[in-house]
């Protein structure tokens, strides 16, 4: 069996057996440091092993994206072992396998605007068969709200670590100037924070629908959703917004591409409808999030453990300066299916 993966990585012996796959022809290394990539007869397969296994999560998530596949959405199911399980234990180790995927990916703003509606619609549909398939979850949530004198205390506190004397580097004086920056509108918005309480419909989300875990195929499609370890519970608005964030921000003064973002919008309204009340109230949120969020300079700035997921600081910037046109640009998909509707009108919150 061909291999260049290092004993202590190989699978363990006879563990492929355990699939009706046939027998390999080589394993190769995956995209992760736990992944192979199975290449038999009968096709090319993701062999994943899990390091600390949360086994009735796994086996949910399991079932879950096992449903989508079946109904008909780009998701990939595990296969199946010889006894039917998904889950695998061997030598004490815990594995999956999939079908290999293929495709690419392609940045949100590589789309044009008929896809990123396209790409909306498959979100809302992940969403309603979501809401079909899970049970019932609780439909008011308490979200802890981060305080906006915290964040800036922090960033005072970073400010003394960096040199104004003029002695540093010119890295140091973009390092000062986007700290001063976050602090200035810290301050200006202190008093915009969300509410803690709010009522919005609930259900089990993707977790992390952004252009890392699509894959597209030569016609422009979407192939496969992966990245689905994030499946949670949560406001439904929150991951539309959050994956429009995600998808169609630009990496400078530019901010976010509005027009692409209204489209995508647009093609979820069509597919699990909200209200615009609900979008406006994720809006709000999740700039006011990536305001108070200063892990990013940290780890933009300072160089300190973090990932800076929320996005960097001139988009922060910009948000803030086009609060109230963000707030406009992601309901009026909803506003437009109101107005065609005599006698009913979004609740803006």
């Amino acid at each position: 069996m061909p291999t260049s993966l290092s004993a202590d990585t190989e699978p363990p012996p006879r563990l492929l057996g355990r699939w009706e796959i046939g027998a390999p022809d080589a394993v190769s290394p995956g995209p992760g440091s736990r992944s192979r990539r199975i290449d038999t007869a009968q096709g090319s397969f993701f062999l994943r092993e899990y390091a600390e296994p949360d086994r009735r999560r796994l086996r949910f998530q399991h079932t879950v994206t096992a449903a989508l596949d079946a109904a008909g959405l780009p998701v990939l199911a595990p296969i199946p072992a010889r006894g039917g399980r998904t889950l695998v234990t061997a030598a004490g180790r815990v594995f999956a396998l999939y079908p290999w995927v293929t495709g690419r990916v392609r940045g949100g703003l590589e789309l044009t605007f008929g896809q990123c509606e396209a790409l909306g619609g498959l979100l809302g549909r992940l969403h309603a068969e979501l809401d079909r398939l899970t049970p019932p979850v609780q439909q008011s949530l308490l979200v802890p709200t981060p305080r906006a004198s915290d964040a800036a205390d922090a960033v005072g506190a970073m400010l003394e670590a960096v040199p104004d004397d003029g002695g540093g580097t010119d890295f140091d004086a973009l390092t000062g100037r986007r700290l001063r920056e976050r602090h200035t509108l810290l301050t200006e918005f202190a008093d915009h924070q969300p509410p803690e309480m709010e009522v919005s419909t609930v259900g089990h989300l993707h977790g992390s629908f952004q252009a890392e875990s699509l894959r597209y195929g030569g016609s422009g499609n979407v192939t496969a959703v992966l990245g689905w370890d994030g499946l949670h519970t949560g406001p439904v608005a929150g991951e539309v917004v959050r994956a429009a964030a995600r998808l169609f921000a630009c990496d400078d003064e530019r901010g976010l591409d509005l027009d692409r973002v209204q489209a995508f919008v647009r093609g979820h309204r069509a597919a699990f409808p909200l209200d615009a009340g609900q979008i406006q109230a994720a809006v709000h949120r999740e700039w006011w999030e990536r305001l108070c969020d200063v892990a990013a300079l940290r780890h933009r700035y300072l160089g300190e453990e973090g990932t800076g997921e929320r996005g960097s600081a001139t988009l922060v910037a910009w948000w803030s300066a086009q609060l109230e046109r963000t707030l406009e640009v992601f309901a009026a998909p909803y506003s437009a299916a109101f107005a065609d509707a005599p006698g009913d009108s979004p609740a803006f919150g």
